[in-house]
């Protein structure tokens, strides 16, 4: 992505389902976010769309996933993660020991809301994020 790619409102992509495509989606997200002007939405824009979309590339066997950000307020923006499965994620109680089951968690508690709906063809998990930091 470029930053001239990244329009005043939204920014969305597809990217192949592989462990890489996290890491790109991040860095796109960042990109978009700088170039509003909403530099304090990265840092945890860069946290969930890395914990929905490795969710979707490793527990729905989606070929692609889209990402998209939408700028939503002044301060404020949707992420919003798109497969090809009908399956709700529910967020998980891992114990300690588990080295899986915290990505919604997460999620849940960074941002101001989240939730899933289904779409044509699959489903749409997003989060909405505030600067102001309220939940």
């Amino acid at each position: 992505m470029t930053a001239a790619s990244a329009g005043p409102q939204r920014y969305q992509e597809r990217y192949p389902a592989t462990p890489e495509a996290a890491a790109k989606a991040r860095r796109d997200m960042a990109l978009a976010l700088d170039t509003w002007g909403l530099p304090r939405l990265v840092e945890v824009a860069e946290q969930i769309v890395t914990e929905l979309v490795a969710n979707a590339v490793e527990h729905t066997g989606t070929n692609t996933v889209g990402v998209s950000i939408t700028r939503t307020g002044k301060e404020s923006a949707r992420i919003a993660v798109t497969d090809t499965s009908h399956g709700r994620p529910v967020p998980s109680t891992p114990s300690p020991a588990d080295e899986h089951g915290r990505g919604l968690v997460l999620v849940e508690a960074l941002a101001h809301d989240w939730g899933c709906e289904p779409v044509a063809g699959g489903k749409r998990v997003w989060a909405e994020l505030r600067a102001d930091g309220e939940r």
